[in-house]
């Protein structure tokens, strides 16, 4: 699926099921969340290294498939209507190394991770030099993005985001840390921070959780193609 599919879907508050949760953790008290686990990358970064694969957007792909399972994570208002989409675009930054910046690139998701990863590597060469907080045109932005980052150089413990602005924005952030290797067992913290109002901890688990199967059986994904 790509962006030219992408539908959206209105909720009703009266027959969603979060619909009390909804209106609580938005209108009588705005809360979000952020949690961080130590995922075992061990199988999957071995898999890329023998398939001469970027690590990078095969963790943007990763992310974005589990979050797109879930309608908690898709929620969005759209022209004042409350729904979700049937899928998220990852947003996620390119960094230039000559002045320390970085331009924020998205791909449109596609169910075949090698679909994807072309498009990501057409998007790189085409827009990875471009400079501005947008390395691509501004009318092109979906409105369905979603923000998913890295930050290579930092092992860390725990990430959180914090928005300024009180605007109705439900999708999560997720950002990575830098992967370490211990022995043979490498490991990478992973963050993802969340509206209260269309996520429980419940829906962080799940998350996590298939996130790490995936992770852990690359040959489901990896080899789409192959069986095409």
């Amino acid at each position: 699926m790509n962006n030219n599919d992408n539908n959206f879907t209105p909720l009703d508050l009266q027959s969603w099921s979060r619909g009390q949760m909804f209106h609580y953790f938005t209108q009588m008290a705005p809360t979000g969340f952020s949690l961080t686990v130590l995922l075992d990358i061990t199988i999957m970064k071995k898999a890329l290294k023998e398939r001469e694969l970027k690590f990078y957007p095969a963790y943007v792909w990763l992310v974005t498939s589990i979050l797109n399972q879930h309608i908690e994570f898709k929620v969005a208002l759209k022209e004042d209507v409350l729904g979700y989409w049937d899928t998220l675009t990852p947003l996620y930054p390119t960094f230039h190394d000559d002045n320390k910046s970085i331009s924020l690139v998205w791909t449109p998701y596609n169910k075949s991770f090698m679909e994807f990863y072309r498009g990501y590597l057409e998007n790189e060469k085409e827009y990875g030099d471009n400079r501005g907080i947008l390395a691509q045109p501004l009318q092109t932005l979906p409105v369905n993005c979603y923000t998913v980052s890295c930050i290579p150089w930092i092992d860390f413990q725990h990430f959180s985001v914090h928005s300024y602005e009180s605007k109705p924005y439900y999708f999560p952030s997720i950002e990575a840390g830098k992967y370490t290797t211990n022995g043979e067992i490498s490991t990478m913290p992973i963050s993802i921070t969340v509206h209260h109002a269309t996520t429980d901890g419940w829906h962080v688990n799940c998350f996590f959780e298939e996130l790490q199967i995936l992770i852990n059986e690359p040959e489901r994904w990896l080899d789409d193609d192959s069986k095409k």
